[in-house]
């Protein structure tokens, strides 16, 4: 979703790194072309004033212009003020002391609201809870039949009734059963609705006067943009938000709902929507996609799907070799196996530093044709040459090449990229920026 905007700021920044000592003109021109970049990805134009007022008054200062490497503390900065916009750290749900615990789940017609309800329910099942669905939405007949569809599906316990029977009436039966089958979560899909339509909009208002939710969760489509924006607001002046729940985070629109949405309406982003499929859902980490906007990867997050696909051992493994850089090329060939159960291989690059901009590049369903490209080429290698790439030289390189069918440059690109990959893990996953950070945007 952030490719465009990711691949803009990667040129500003790599116009500053270029630069050496900077002045206060290099620093105003930057900010002008970020201001450009945030805009034309649809961010709220207040978020980015507000978001480039800050970022220069930090950057007009010591810090930056004795620093040096400047270059580096603006975009250290830039993160930091990133991170600010979307919410400092992550925004849980609600904790209560008397289960179960409420979660209305309001929004557009549209949305995606009753197969959000479904996803969640499922994380909360992965997290060991016991979640109720309830099927509080008979304006569409379909949606109660899609809901106990999910519900068989993911083995989770759907409340439903006649359509015929009134959302409240079916809200205060769904508590009743919940407390007799000692659900932990009570999670309510109710009827989508336009937020200008101020008559469903009195009827969930009513819903939530008897549910007396514990969490009241939008669930919006980032692809709508600034409008997205405005639905936010709407519902939270009507019926008090807790959290918003982002989908279609895996689409191609420009993103700015994203960024705006958190710091207009004043409600944490809490979950985000990644694909289509029930398990494509993930708690909402501002620091990571932060990280990713600006090109540094999302090592944490992969290192999460790996244990989910990976045995314990394998995983400690794993994650020992990221935090301390040495996972190799021999690692990276057991892994591959692993990574088609992981994800799209789009969203795993987007989560590797430096790797986002080599699958942007690649046309849809190319990844794959790429990763059977990159699995020959490191075949090729003998198991020396996976522990110690370094050692490749030209003739290596060549019969590298020859070996798995492919270029010469082929394999001296995948040998760059994971070098570079290498040298930005520790950032990944330490938080801290290395000295030559300019080079992931070379």
């Amino acid at each position: 979703m952030f490719e465009v905007l990711s691949e803009k700021l990667g040129n500003v920044f790599r116009v500053l790194g270029n630069r050496g000592k900077l002045t206060e003109k290099d620093i105003d021109d930057a900010l002008r072309q970020v201001r450009l970049a945030l805009l034309e990805a649809d961010v709220n134009f207040k978020v980015v004033k507000d978001f480039t007022t800050r970022v220069r008054e930090r950057s007009i200062g010591r810090e930056v212009m004795e620093s040096l490497t400047p270059a580096q503390q603006i975009i250290k900065i830039v993160n930091e003020e990133l991170i600010a916009t979307l919410g400092d750290g992550q925004s849980r749900l609600a904790s209560v002391s008397q289960p179960p615990s409420v979660i209305m789940m309001v929004g557009l017609q549209g949305s995606g609201k009753t197969t959000t309800a479904a996803k969640l329910a499922l994380h909360l099942k992965h997290s060991g809870q016991k979640p109720l669905l309830v099927a509080a939405d008979n304006r569409r007949p379909a949606a109660i039949e899609q809901l106990v569809t999910l519900g068989k599906q993911l083995d989770v316990p759907v409340y439903n009734e006649s359509p015929s029977v009134s959302s409240r009436d079916i809200c205060t039966h769904a508590m009743s059963e919940s407390k007799t089958m000692a659900a932990t979560h009570v999670i309510v899909d109710t009827a989508g609705r336009l937020h200008i339509d101020e008559e469903m909009m009195a009827e969930l208002e009513q819903v939530r006067k008897v549910l007396k939710p514990d969490e009241v969760m939008l669930v919006v489509d980032a692809m709508t943009g600034q409008d997205a924006v405005r639905v936010a607001e709407d519902f939270h002046s009507r019926v008090s938000l807790t959290g918003l729940i982002l989908t279609k985070m895996d689409g191609d629109a420009r993103g700015g709902a994203a960024l705006s949405i958190r710091w207009v309406s004043g409600v944490p982003i809490k979950f985000i929507g990644i694909g289509e499929k029930v398990d494509a859902f993930e708690p909402f980490y501002p620091d990571r996609l932060a990280s990713r906007i600006l090109g540094m990867g999302d090592v944490l997050t992969f290192i999460e799907k790996a244990e989910q696909t990976l045995d314990e051992k394998k995983a400690l493994e794993l994650q020992k070799k990221v935090k301390t850089a040495s996972f190799n090329l021999e690692d990276f060939l057991e892994q591959l196996s692993a990574i088609k159960k992981m994800g799209p291989i789009a969203q795993l690059a987007d989560m590797l530093p430096g790797m986002s901009r080599i699958a942007g590049q690649l046309p849809d369903g190319a990844q794959e044709e790429q990763l059977k490209k990159v699995e020959a080429m490191i075949q090729s290698m003998t198991p020396y040459e996976r522990q110690n790439p370094n050692i490749i030289g030209g003739s290596r390189r060549r019969r590298i090449a020859q070996g798995s069918g492919t270029r010469t440059s082929d394999v001296n690109q995948l040998l760059s990229q994971f070098q570079q990959m290498q040298k930005l893990m520790k950032m990944g996953v330490k938080g801290k920026l290395p000295r030559n950070i300019m080079g992931m945007f070379k």
